[in-house]
């Protein structure tokens, strides 16, 4: 394995940037999930690092040797495609060997890296089998099975779930995760799915516009998004959001709501009373008990999903917001709720930058 530093990375095509300006390094042994909306950059900058885009401009080093000017053999990755690109007249068995016999690797090593790879992706009852009578699961694992036989640098994953139903998703994410720990491969794995992101990667870069907007650990874009963006970008519901403004009250920075509820706060540094600011409160943060610090609103429509239940609040004049309430909720399709706020869970970013000025 080997690490991958991005430094200046670019991207253009004619006078249209794509990507503009990476720095970015992934560990080695590191699992990094690149995320955001479609037309991100995201699946491009992976195809450049695989080396099947060319650089406008800055290096890619993997290892200790900068990449830019070499095939994407020669980079010594491994790459997994959504459409899992298996030549279809072939066997798995085949599948899985038939770029290390291009590369004259012996037969014998042929033999031990396919039964290896069959073995640790349970894949040993479908060798003779062509791909046209697999699942699409079982189709995905021959595709990183063959990735896996190379003993590459780097894996790459350009969203390989997406052609799979929710439930094989599912599976297919603890399979991946499953292999990291027991191959322990440098992975940098391209989805628009979040969730994927949030629960495989050991980081996350979130990008858009082909700027990153924010990298950390699933947790850290969690509780604190840098940004409006990463905000409403990461968490599934979205976080809700309403505006507000800043003001002073005994002697104190407090935020208040359009509606009058009024927030204890502390911001990071020097922030102006009579600053217009949006407000970020997750569903799942917002109670269903206490007296201070609510909100109330009629009930919109109810979403029951067993384990949660989503509440679509209406809070008059425009806003609408979200709440998670654990478990199976009997409460009535109709009629009002209340709900409260946990001031150490809010989110404050200045209305017009987008930035972040909360603790």
């Amino acid at each position: 394995m080997a690490s991958v530093s991005l430094s200046g990375i670019e991207k253009n095509y004619g006078a249209v940037k794509v990507i503009k300006g990476i720095d970015l390094t992934v560990e080695e042994g590191e699992f990094l999930a690149l995320v955001g909306p479609s037309g991100c950059g995201k699946s491009t900058l992976l195809r450049m690092i695989a080396g099947l885009e060319e650089i406008t401009s800055g290096d890619i080093e993997i290892g200790d040797r900068i990449v830019n000017d070499l095939t994407p053999r020669e980079r010594n990755i491994a790459m997994v495609f959504q459409s899992y690109a298996l030549y279809p007249h072939m066997s798995v068995a085949k599948n899985l060997s038939f770029n290390l016999e291009l590369s004259k690797v012996p037969k014998d090593e042929i033999a031990r890296r396919v039964d290896e790879a069959a073995r640790m992706l349970e894949l040993e009852d479908m060798l003779e089998r062509k791909p046209s009578q697999l699942s699409g699961g079982q189709r995905q694992r021959v595709a990183m099975g063959r990735a896996i036989v190379r003993n590459p640098s780097v894996f790459l994953f350009d969203e390989p779930l997406s052609n799979l139903d929710a439930k094989l998703r599912v599976q297919m994410r603890g399979e991946i995760k499953t292999l990291h720990k027991k191959v322990g491969t440098t992975s940098i794995y391209v989805t628009h799915d979040q969730i994927e992101a949030m629960t495989l990667a050991d980081r996350v870069v979130v990008l858009n516009g082909g700027v990153i907007q924010q990298v950390g650990t699933p947790m850290d874009l969690y509780m604190r998004p840098v940004n409006l963006f990463v905000a409403a970008f990461i968490g599934s519901p979205g976080m809700n959001m309403l505006d507000g403004e800043v003001v002073r009250r005994d002697g104190a920075l407090r935020v208040r709501l359009a509606d009058g509820t009024e927030l204890d706060w502390q911001p990071d540094g020097e922030v102006r009373e009579g600053l217009a600011v949006t407000v970020g409160l997750r569903p799942e943060h917002l109670a269903l008990d206490g007296t201070e610090n609510t909100l109330t609103g009629s009930i919109d429509y109810v979403e029951p999903t067993g384990g949660l239940t989503f509440y679509n609040l209406d809070l008059g004049q425009g806003p609408h917001i979200t709440v998670a309430v654990s478990g199976v909720s009997d409460m009535r399709r109709e009629g009002q709720m209340t709900v409260s706020i946990t001031p150490d869970l809010v989110h404050v970013f200045d209305r017009d930058t987008g930035e972040r000025i909360s603790v």
